[in-house]
């Protein structure tokens, strides 16, 4: 006799040890080809996916069945641009805002790392099932090795401390997630010494400003280039100007981690992308919530208010600091907060038009958020990602292909052959809507199921 058991009684399905499933009857939805299948079964067998098939199925090879008419299911999310090593509050980038006297750096450093298991199911929460940190202290290699050995959690690739033109003193506890790099004889020494740690990516912070020109750091980035490829590691820059992007290309870096936001995208750099097939993370969110946090003009999203951290949300508002403990550039933008916001509205007005550009150019774009500087949440960032990828036209589909099948190629590796789609041999990483994220990109968040590994989490268990 055939039994079905409803998604909302699954609590005794969340197990560390995945069994054989078979979710029946959902719409499937798998971004990479953009094909929708209606009346589908997927049979997932221990963590991986055994099959995907439509209509009726032969109920002795299924396993135990789980009922999904009227859902709809697609590959889980992934985040290809978070940073573990920051939290998102207030406090979490000394450099950028000191509040060394309302919180010291250490004791954030310290809440950070105690709370990372809090962080992983926050990412599970919303259907996020990896995510690529781009650089911090050598202690993500740790945050990795935790991450494969927590089941709830998203798979994790990471790079290890930035490689940079400039220092960031006020991070630097004695495991600095920057370094700066001397040229590039000092630049191969430092990737030799990341290869150690089996890197998933290099990360370069490639500064430009008046004391740092373009072509003044481009030998260090040729040399950091070089050494990550002869040891087979794929190279991410941080690079937000036009040229300083172009640069890092022609040097052969392998993904860029935000969007060009000084001046519109010319025919020959989308062709440079092309030609060289790099991957553009865009990561749109994190441009507004500086900005609007330290202005106190900051709008977070219902989904980042339902499932980011409490205590970290409760530290974003700057009005609770006492006045003589402010820094200067917070006074600033509460004095002015038009100001700030029309330094937002002025970079959306060429990052949103260049991410257009770049997708009906057929570039690889993949989602990713920045999450953990201030103001951006782990997690629940993503969906607002996701509206701003709307607002520069892209389609719900494009948008849900950006932040899986394309994802997965950022991430990279055996695992990012392994993720981001539906299909046999996979794993069965999938997130369960009740809402059709197709017709609307803001469905994406109507979250009824995760399921991480083989293992199903209902969505209101995850955080309890």
């Amino acid at each position: 006799m055939r039994v079905f058991l409803c998604l909302c009684v699954l609590l005794a399905a969340v197990t560390a040890n995945a069994e054989k499933i078979s979710l029946v009857g959902a719409t499937v939805i798998n971004p990479a080809d953009g094909k929708v299948l209606p009346n589908a079964t997927i049979v997932i067998n221990g963590d991986k996916i055994e099959r995907v098939a439509m209509g009726k199925q032969d109920a002795s090879t299924l396993g135990k069945q789980i009922e999904c008419v009227g859902k709809f299911i697609l590959p889980g999310y992934i985040d290809t641009h978070v940073h573990f090593f920051q939290s998102a509050d207030l406090f979490t980038r000394p450099d950028g805002a000191d509040f060394n006297s309302v919180r010291p750096y250490k004791d954030e450093v310290a809440w950070i790392k105690s709370h990372l298991d809090d962080v992983f199911a926050r990412y599970i929460r919303c259907g996020i099932t990896s995510v690529v940190d781009v650089g911090g202290p050598m202690w993500n290699f740790e945050v990795r090795k935790k991450a494969n050995a927590t089941a709830k959690a998203p798979r994790v690739a990471v790079a290890g401390p930035l490689i940079s033109s400039v220092s960031r003193e006020k991070l630097d506890l004695g495991d600095p997630p920057i370094v700066k790099i001397d040229g590039p004889d000092h630049a191969r020494e430092f990737v030799r010494k990341l290869a150690g740690q089996k890197p998933d990516l290099v990360k370069i912070w490639y500064i430009v400003d008046k004391d740092h020109p373009v072509d003044s750091f481009r030998p260090t980035v040729r040399a950091t280039v070089e050494e990550s490829h002869a040891h087979n590691i794929r190279v991410a820059v941080h690079a937000t100007e036009l040229e300083t992007a172009r640069a890092a290309i022609e040097e052969g870096a392998d993904v860029l981690v935000h969007s060009v936001v000084d001046k519109p995208v010319d025919d020959a750099f989308v062709k440079l992308l092309k030609d060289h097939g790099t991957i553009l993370c865009p990561t749109l969110v994190v441009f507004e919530r500086y900005g609007r946090t330290f202005s106190h003009r900051l709008n977070l999203t219902p989904e980042e208010k339902a499932w980011g951290n409490p205590e970290v949300i409760a530290s974003l508002d700057v009005t609770k600091i006492p006045q003589d403990k402010l820094p200067d550039r917070i006074k600033t933008a509460l004095a002015q907060p038009d100001e700030a916001l029309d330094r937002i509205k002025k970079t959306y007005e060429v990052a949103l038009p260049n991410l257009k550009k770049l997708e009906d150019a057929g570039i690889t774009i993949a989602a990713g958020t920045d999450a953990g500087n201030v103001g951006t949440i782990h997690g629940p960032a993503l969906f607002r990602e996701f509206q701003l990828m709307k607002e520069a036209g892209l389609t719900p589909m494009q948008i849900l292909q950006c932040a899986t099948a394309n994802a997965a190629k950022l991430f990279g590796g055996d695992t990012g052959a392994h993720i981001g789609k539906i299909e046999s041999g996979c794993f069965a990483d999938l997130v369960i809507l009740k809402s059709n994220p197709a017709d609307d990109i803001a469905h994406a968040s109507d979250i009824d199921t995760v399921i991480k590994n083989g293992v199903v989490y209902p969505a209101d268990s995850i955080l309890r």
